[in-house]
């Protein structure tokens, strides 16, 4: 994945995935087309998923007693 990719927001990330969820709704959609698309999607879902992921391990804090409380 190149670095424009890496640096891509959530929402951008999602706005891609809706832009290659319109294309897979095409009726003349090629075969071939379509699985590059949910190729594509599959990966996209998949660095968003990361990326919340990584934002739910920031908001949790470990408090004195050793307990996770959201931040």
């Amino acid at each position: 994945m190149d670095d424009n990719k890496q640096q891509a927001s959530i929402e951008e990330l999602m706005s891609e995935s809706q832009s290659i969820l319109e294309k897979l709704s095409e009726p003349q959609i090629k075969l071939e087309d379509a699985f590059n698309y949910y190729e594509q999607g599959m990966r996209l879902i998949k660095e968003c998923g990361q990326k919340i992921d990584a934002i739910e391990k920031k908001m949790l804090i470990v408090n004195e007693e050793g307990n996770l409380e959201e931040a």
